[in-house]
């Protein structure tokens, strides 16, 4: 008996279908099942194309283990540009192998995508982070402060990498050669997956901050300069988690 085209959709999101599925589906005179067949198709073409892309960002990794070196880590950071909170950065060593599709730059992931990535990484690669508050970046700034944040995330793996790629900075003092990437997080599969830790990891506590401090709305800025935050900001002043170096709090403060 012959499938209804919902069968057949059915079967079609249950299964990968062979060529051979495939060109027996093609002979199929109903619209409705060349329909289905096209939308496969164009979902392998975009199932294929993050396969080139995810192959393209693991060149410096390819080229770290053509160096003989094992334990690569890709480091990353996220929030420097806020008013509140830490900034917080993440070294992951990937093992050789891996592979998550459409990993990429943080900042180019959906919420959801990046707290799946964020469990997928966790559960199967050596992670480090490094967290440097808002205290320490007042004292220091917060270009050393993003440095300190990576240093501390490379000193929190579990294994001590023999190489480190860094999106677009340098870590003080390694003890092992590094390789600093302008849009890293673009171009290496290791700093993209820093990058997922890093940002999901700070999220989650301006989350938390929002729960002491719910007139910000950190749970939507992550302490980034929105009008409710700086409206809340001019309305009840800094909070301790606020960066008194950083304008404008800096003007509200002295105010």
């Amino acid at each position: 008996m012959k499938k209804t085209v919902q069968e057949i959709k059915q079967w079609i999101l249950e299964n990968d279908l062979s060529e051979a599925d495939l060109e027996n589906l093609k002979h199929d005179s109903r619209k409705g099942v060349l329909d289905l067949v096209r939308q496969y198709e164009r979902k392998l073409e975009k199932k294929k194309a993050k396969e080139i892309q995810y192959f393209e960002m693991m060149e410096f990794e390819r080229q770290a283990r053509a160096k003989g070196k094992v334990k690569i880590a890709g480091v990353d950071e996220a929030g420097r540009g806020p008013l509140a909170g830490p900034v917080v950065a993440s070294a992951v060593i990937l093992p050789e192998g891996f592979y998550l599709e459409g990993l990429n730059d943080s900042k180019q992931l959906s919420r959801m995508q990046r707290e799946e990535f964020y469990q997928t990484i966790r559960t199967q690669a050596d992670i480090g982070v490094g967290i440097v508050t808002n205290k320490e970046i007042d004292q220091i700034n917060i270009y050393q402060s993003t440095k300190l944040a990576m240093k501390r995330a490379v000193e929190s793996l579990d294994q001590e990498p023999d190489y480190v790629l860094v999106d677009a900075m340098e870590v003080n003092q390694l003890s092992c050669p590094q390789e600093s990437l302008i849009k890293g997080d673009e171009r290496s599969v290791s700093i993209a997956a820093a990058s997922v830790i890093a940002k999901v990891t700070r999220d989650n506590i301006m989350k938390e901050l929002h729960e002491f401090y719910p007139d910000y709305d950190f749970i939507s800025n992550q302490g980034y300069g929105t009008k409710n935050h700086l409206q809340a900001l001019d309305k009840f002043g800094a909070t301790p988690y606020h960066r008194v170096s950083f304008s404008p709090v800096k003007e509200q403060i002295l105010s």
